[in-house]
């Protein structure tokens, strides 16, 4: 046994330096990861923050300003300019150099004040019909508070019924705490994925593959030892973007370490096994690359990383069952948010363990016909 482990870890050692001494696979695990990262980060975001605005106010009244006013002091909204006719306002939405116009009535101070209705027209640019909506809603939620400040300036009866509601795990609702963990499930299915699934494709390529059949070594011990750096590299990686995740971008950690570590155990041995059966079938890196890249994604469309699996049609959510992504990032999501331990991850450990031990052996048989 000790013999055994001897040999798996020099073959280890020898990958991992083969890693490391060639400077493009450096450049390939190390770097476009943690720029990736750092770029999605801030970039990926479901928040809107000053959407650029234009206002045509035939008003110019007192409450016309106050009305335009909320809008100019909400995060969610910047005052691109003021115009002066309908054509300057239909021109800012034709140009896209605003997202919303807003068309305010010549009465519209002189209705409220008399308790009339009055309306004000808002046109949003719906080329990009998700960032539409929530700029409606934005907008909506600041006309609600005005009409209630109407409301108890006038005198007027509030609502009976006031809605007070409350994010539970994300009070503030910043989709940045939600993105962030998805994109460390990513970026670790990567760069375990592509640190496996060129393994032996390299031998091959390089023509160190035959040398490989004359040592003593056993093709468990072959497959075992590919295996490892891939364990290796990826924990080490997907510790570094938990790290940022928490001290960088400030995405709070609630739960477990031991949780999520044997979650990143049980997801690394599943990409793993997928990346050495993809490295099994190919012949060049470059088929490796594709191979890798061909699984990663439906993997990551399918995980629930952006569209909720829940939405999905039925048949497609039992085909995200296959999919090892889905479990992890609900792990990483509920250690960083919901303060989940390991009894709530069982449901997604052992998935993850199936997956990961039956692409271990079918790697291994498909090795295993590579050899002889």
């Amino acid at each position: 046994m000790r013999l055994v482990l001897q040999r798996v870890f020099a073959l280890t050692v020898k990958e991992l330096l083969a890693l490391l001494r060639d400077a493009a696979s450096r450049a390939v695990l190390i770097g476009p990861p943690i720029i990736q990262f750092l770029v999605f980060g801030y970039a990926a975001t479901f928040d809107l923050k000053h959407v650029p605005f234009v206002v045509y106010n035939q008003d110019q009244g007192r409450l016309s300003r106050d009305f335009i006013a909320r809008f100019e002091g909400s995060p969610s909204f910047g005052l691109l300019r003021v115009v002066h006719n309908q054509n300057d306002l239909g021109q800012a939405i034709d140009d896209e150099s605003a997202l919303m116009a807003m068309d305010i009535g010549q009465n519209f101070t002189s209705d409220l004040e008399r308790g009339r209705t009055t309306h004000v027209q808002l046109i949003l640019d719906g080329r990009d019909s998700n960032t539409a909506a929530l700029a409606m809603g934005y907008a909506q939620s600041i006309v609600t508070t005005f009409n209630k400040a109407q409301i108890a300036a006038h005198g007027g009866i509030p609502p009976s019924t006031v809605l007070l509601d409350r994010a539970w795990f994300n009070p503030n609702l910043e989709s940045r705490w939600f993105i962030v963990p998805g994109i460390c499930g990513i970026l670790t299915l990567l760069v375990s994925m592509l640190t496996t699934g060129l393994s032996v494709a390299r031998e091959r390529e390089m023509g160190t593959f035959d040398q490989l059949l004359v040592t003593p070594l056993r093709p468990t011990e072959i497959l075992l030892g590919k295996a490892l750096p891939g364990f290796i590299v990826g924990t080490a990686e997907g510790s570094f973007i938990i790290l940022v995740s928490i001290f960088w971008f400030h995405v709070p950690f609630t739960g477990s370490v031991l949780g999520l570590y044997l979650g990143l155990f049980c997801f690394l041995l599943a990409t793993v096994g997928i990346g050495l059966m993809i490295s099994s079938l190919a012949v060049t890196q470059q088929q490796g690359l594709l191979g890798v890249f061909l699984f990663m994604v439906p993997a990551i469309v399918l995980s629930g990383f952006a569209t909720p699996i829940a939405n999905m049609p039925q048949i497609v959510q039992y085909i995200t069952l296959l999919d090892p992504l889905r479990y992890f990032l609900i792990i990483l999501r509920g250690s960083f948010l919901e303060g989940a331990g390991v009894s709530l991850f069982w449901p997604q450990y052992w998935p993850l363990a199936v997956i990961g031990i039956i692409s271990m052996i079918v790697a291994g048989r498909l090795f295993r016909r590579r050899l002889f």
